[in-house]
């Protein structure tokens, strides 16, 4: 290798480093349950997650805080980022370059990303769902999102020229139940923010002043049988990615435990967290019950 290539690799694998801490970043600063998942990981995939986890949140971003025109722009213009980057491999973007070398590697591709960006954009223009619009919504903007994660634990350590591996049906829908169920306890957690300062109402039928008992019933009960789909999918994952699910999971339940507890009409007054005590007790039991049942 002459010192100009050698010069160009070294520049090369910096600026990858410098994207995969920027990734980092981004998930320390919006998220610390699904960061404390991520720590289980071995550190490829936790990387490869950070990266997927960091777009969804910019292009989540930009679509709360930026608003109208500006936000459609910012937001096309990052997907137009991410359709170059899968061609060449790289990005100015940081966080684009990072999540394209994931992508690249783990088979994300397409079939994930335009329908995510397709519910990120609904977000721009449909404020009340139906029936219809809300599981398209949920299915762009939150089980595609699993099935990325899928893709990663699965070809994390995946070499040039490997086939691309794929999960059985029963883990696929694993995977976007996992992702579905997430997103649901975010919108019931953020249901005040999301009505009164973003004019969104998610849940079909739910109107400006929140959820009545029969409504906020069906809606924690559609959230469980989603977690419990999750759950039994756990086994076909390998060993450390089914111990970061598992405390991920673990973190969404007791969320949906304290929810449980509260009437409907407090959940538009404050926004329910676990408290940081209680993040390393189910952190600490569910890595002991994992470890238990085999993970090395």
């Amino acid at each position: 290798m002459s010192a100009d290539d050698s010069a160009r690799a070294h520049a090369l694998a910096l600026y990858h480093r410098t994207a995969a801490r920027t990734c980092h970043d981004v998930l320390a600063g919006y998220s610390t349950s699904f960061g404390l998942g991520t720590r289980v990981l071995p550190i490829r995939q936790r990387r490869d997650i950070e990266a997927v986890y960091a777009l969804v949140r910019i292009a989540d971003e930009v679509v709360d805080t930026r608003g109208g025109t500006d936000a459609a722009e910012a937001l096309d213009e990052l997907e137009a980022q991410v359709a170059r980057a899968l061609v060449t491999g790289w990005s100015t973007n940081l966080v684009v370059h990072a999540f394209v070398r994931t992508a690249r590697r783990v088979g994300i591709g397409a079939a994930e990303i335009d329908p995510f960006f397709a519910s990120m954009r609904a977000d721009l223009t449909v404020t009340v769902h139906d029936e219809e619009s809300y599981r398209r919504y949920i299915y762009g903007s939150a089980e595609v999102v699993g099935l990325m994660c899928l893709a990663v634990f699965l070809n994390a350590d995946r070499r040039p020229g490997d086939p691309i591996r794929q999960a059985d049906p029963a883990t696929v829908e694993g995977a976007q139940a996992l992702g579905a169920a997430f997103q649901k306890v975010n919108f019931l957690r953020d249901l005040a923010a999301d009505t009164g300062e973003l004019g969104r109402r998610y849940f079909p039928g739910v109107g400006e002043r929140g959820p009545d008992d029969r409504q906020y019933a069906a809606i924690l009960a559609e959230i469980g049988a989603d977690v419990d789909r999750a759950r039994q999918s756990l086994p076909a994952l390998p060993a450390r990615a089914r111990a970061a699910v598992a405390v991920t999971l673990g973190l969404y339940d007791q969320l949906l435990t304290q929810l449980a507890q509260l009437p409907p009409e407090r959940v538009l007054e404050r926004r329910v967290r676990v408290s940081t005590p209680r993040k390393l007790i189910v952190l600490g039991r569910t890595l002991a019950d994992e470890l238990r049942g085999g993970v090395r």
